[in-house]
């Protein structure tokens, strides 16, 4: 949800106008639209070539989840890999957006550590995965930008360790 949604919500639940430090966060947060947008713009943009990154850089680091046994062996296994790798880098991209985390924690998080586990996925190997990730998508993004975006993949790999 969105700093605006959130102000207006908190808002109506107490029957009052927003506040002026409400206004001032919202006021905030529309300025820097922009690079929001300009983040999300590179990150879908760039998604095939973040993944590929990040996989490669994963597996290079963890060679036995490609081998026989591992969560990533056989093709079938590892597109689903693949696949949720562009998922949270979604999710991302949709935290940059609201400039919240709370749509990564609504949409990806909740109940993902279990999920993993019932199906014998190892949760510090997906760890590694967003970390490759996010190194893979930081170097894209100029300094300021990256810096914006690094906090919603630390959200996402403390939530899962």
């Amino acid at each position: 949800m969105s700093v605006v949604s959130q102000v207006i919500l908190k808002a109506d639940d107490e029957l009052r106008y927003p506040s002026s430090g409400e206004l001032k966060g919202i006021q905030e947060f529309l300025s820097t639209g922009q690079q929001r947008v300009r983040i999300a713009e590179v990150l879908g943009e760039n998604e095939k070539k973040i993944v590929d990154q990040a996989q490669k850089n994963l597996f290079k680091k963890r060679p036995e989840y490609r081998s026989p046994g591992g969560n990533a062996y056989g093709q079938k296994q590892y597109n689903q890999c693949l696949r949720d790798y562009s998922w949270y880098l979604r999710l991302v991209t949709y935290g940059v957006l609201a400039g919240s985390k709370e749509p990564i924690e609504k949409i990806g998080l909740i109940g993902v550590k279990e999920m993993y586990n019932s199906l014998n996925v190892p949760v510090p190997g997906m760890v590694d995965a967003i970390r490759c990730l996010k190194d893979a998508a930081l170097g894209l993004l100029n300094n300021e930008d990256a810096e914006e975006t690094a906090p919603y993949f630390d959200y996402m790999i403390q939530a899962m360790s």
